[in-house]
């Protein structure tokens, strides 16, 4: 008989993380074999052996191997997503190797019910694990509809000649297509010794998978999703998993490789057999869910990798809660429009993702973020696939994208004086073409002196200095976890999740008037006397910037008496740069007045003059005058 078409209870187990079963010891069947004290969790009492999947002489008609399990008839969802490329729709064929395993895999039909000899009795039942079901689309594609076409993360050999890259051939196609028996032997549980689960061939390493998966090959024009594997840190990582965590049944992250994070069965939602949390986490969507059993601190890895869902607690990014507009898909547009959504593949690449041991000066994006999907800050809409620089890839929410929402959970929003239509697009405000914008998608190049900007970076606390100042920033230099370690914490780096509104590294007060109040009435959150330590109001400010030079005035005459009476530096400066160009605001030094706070004085429009020191507006219910002169009055202004 043919050992490719005997298939019989294939699936009895799934590939890895499927929980604590009994293991084989000097039997070859292992779970397929259903004797009374056997490893099965299905006994029947005799010596029935082989019976239950064959019949020496009575045989289920012309199906090969003398098959006795009564086949099952389903018909059945396949396995489909928007980057697929076998599509179509078709069936197992009824008698062959993949039939053969549904028979018991896809729960419709008894184990026992022979065709031969009826009803055979048994006690107990499968693991729900290993009952896949009639809905296949949470489990590796197999009958796929041939002829079977070519995509750049398969081995070229695949469709050119039918032939997988195991050496061994032991993973093969059969009549040329993928099918159960492709990757399991279901005579023997063993050949792997560590993920006892009827594979051809220890699958350590990835080597089941990268058999048909290749990450090394390059089609012009094409974007293969695995190039990077083998140089990331998932490839390489010694970590070692729990067996609670339920992530592989190695006893290293490299070693468990590709199912460290798929699941061949059985996978969480409808494409890309991702694995659920472990503990669950209901609230995030399933790329994050996928991710978060490894990166939630905790008993799940030994070294503790970073804690990512302890910063996802915090003030966070929207991450979806399970609905299904706001899911991260490989295949959507690189800007997202209508789908606000903050999933960690829309700034990681898992395939291709590395460590960062070194903080590099900015702009060109970190090894974390390798071979992600960017966007152009000279336009906001080409597409740069790679990334080249971390805000390109910021820039795919945060730049040209329509639907935006101004959300309170981030908190206080200001309204600048002079912005873009769309304030939510930092494009223009970090344009080289703004009056002035704090230097992330181009150099440093004011021409007024900066006499309050630090030669290194401040770390968090001011435990010491950091990076050297040089003529860019980062998009996280402000917008970081407020425990990274980048800047002296222990905490993960990225905007994952902070306690300050904005995702902010540190304490950024925004000065507010009340409610309805209206601007130039009096602001109710003043910070006097002024604090100025590492967790005050301007405590992301003095991570760049020297406070005692601002308060000697040397670059505004003005800057201690505002200072001293409490107000923040947003009152008048704005924190991107200036989006738009005004007559009445030169724009210089980041100064444009958030109106929410600031109001007209008289008739006369909001204004600032750089060169005279002079501002002509009513704010905190005091009149600035065009002479410079300041004068209270008794009720704010409006705008």
């Amino acid at each position: 008989m043919k050992a490719s078409l005997i298939c019989a209870l294939l699936l009895i187990a799934i590939f890895a993380g499927s929980g604590a079963r009994a293991q084989t010891g000097g039997d070859v069947l292992g779970m397929h074999d259903l004797t009374v004290g056997g490893k099965s969790p299905i006994q029947a009492p005799g010596a029935l052996g082989c019976t239950f999947c064959h019949a020496p002489h009575s045989g289920a008609g012309d199906i090969p191997a003398l098959w006795n399990q009564t086949l099952s008839k389903q018909s059945y969802t396949p396995y489909n997503s928007t980057t697929y490329h076998q599509t179509g729709q078709t069936q197992p064929t009824l008698g062959a190797a993949s039939s053969l395993c549904l028979s018991c895999h896809d729960g419709t039909v008894a184990i026992g019910q022979s065709t031969a000899y009826g009803k055979m009795p048994t006690v107990g039942s499968m693991y729900p694990q290993d009952i896949l079901g009639t809905n296949m689309q949470n489990s590796h594609p197999f009958s796929l509809v041939l002829p079977m076409k070519d995509s750049p993360d398969l081995a070229s050999t695949l469709v050119a000649n039918g032939t997988t890259l195991d050496l061994t051939h032991a993973v093969k196609l059969i009549n040329g297509n993928v099918e159960c028996t492709s990757c399991h032997n279901p005579h023997v549980q063993a050949i792997d010794k560590i993920s006892q689960n009827f594979l051809v061939l220890d699958s350590s390493m990835g080597r089941l998978c990268l058999a048909c998966h290749d990450p090394n090959r390059t089609v012009t024009g094409q974007v293969n999703p695995l190039t990077g594997w083998t140089q990331s840190i998932h490839q390489r990582a010694t970590n070692t998993p729990a067996v609670g965590a339920h992530v592989g049944t190695y006893d290293t992250v490299a070693k468990n490789a590709c199912i460290s994070c798929h699941m061949p069965h059985n996978g969480q939602g409808v494409a890309r057999l991702l694995r659920p949390a472990t503990p669950p986490a209901p609230s995030l969507d399933p790329t994050s869910q996928d991710c978060v059993t490894c990166h939630s601190g905790g008993l799940n890895l030994t070294p503790v990798a970073p804690d990512i869902a302890s910063e996802l607690a915090k003030i966070s990014h929207p991450l979806p809660a399970g609905t299904v507009t706001s899911i991260h898909d490989p295949a959507e547009a690189a800007v997202l429009n209508n789908n606000r959504h903050a999933t960690c593949t829309d700034c990681h690449n898992a395939h291709a993702d590395n460590q960062v041991t070194t903080f590099a000066a900015p702009p060109l994006i970190r090894t974390s973020e390798t071979d992600v999907v960017g966007v152009s800050a000279s336009d906001g809409v080409t597409i740069l696939d790679p990334a080249i620089n971390q805000y390109e890839n910021c820039l795919r929410c945060h730049g040209t994208s329509s639907g935006t929402q101004i959300l309170p959970k981030f908190g206080y929003f200001p309204t600048r004086d002079v912005a873009a239509p769309d304030p939510l697009n930092v494009i223009p405000e970090f344009s080289a073409t703004a009056t002035s914008s704090h230097p992330v998608t181009h150099d440093r190049s004011s021409a007024l002196p900066q006499p309050s900007l630090l030669t290194n970076m401040i770390n968090i606390g001011r435990t010491g200095q950091s990076r050297l100042m040089g003529v860019r920033i980062f998009c996280t230099d402000c917008h970081n976890s407020d425990d990274n370690r980048e800047f002296g914490q222990t905490g993960p780096n990225g905007p994952h999740g902070s306690i300050y509104p904005h995702i902010l590294e540190r304490q950024y007060q925004f000065s507010q008037v009340a409610a309805g109040a209206g601007p130039g009435s009096t602001i109710i959150n003043l910070f006097a006397p002024p604090d100025l330590g590492p967790t005050g109001p301007y405590a992301l400010c003095a991570k760049c910037h020297d406070l005692t030079n601002i308060l000697s005035n040397a670059s505004f005459t003005q800057h201690a008496s505002h200072i001293n009476a409490g107000f923040t530096c947003s009152t008048c400066h704005t924190a991107h740069g200036m989006g738009a160009i005004s007559a009445n605001i030169t724009g210089e030094r980041l100064v444009n007045f958030d109106l929410q706070v600031v109001g007209m004085n008289g008739a006369s429009p909001i204004s600032y003059n750089r060169s005279t020191n002079t501002c002509t507006l009513t704010c905190h219910t005091y009149n600035h005058n065009p002479d410079g002169s300041v004068s209270q009055h008794s009720g704010a202004r409006r705008k």
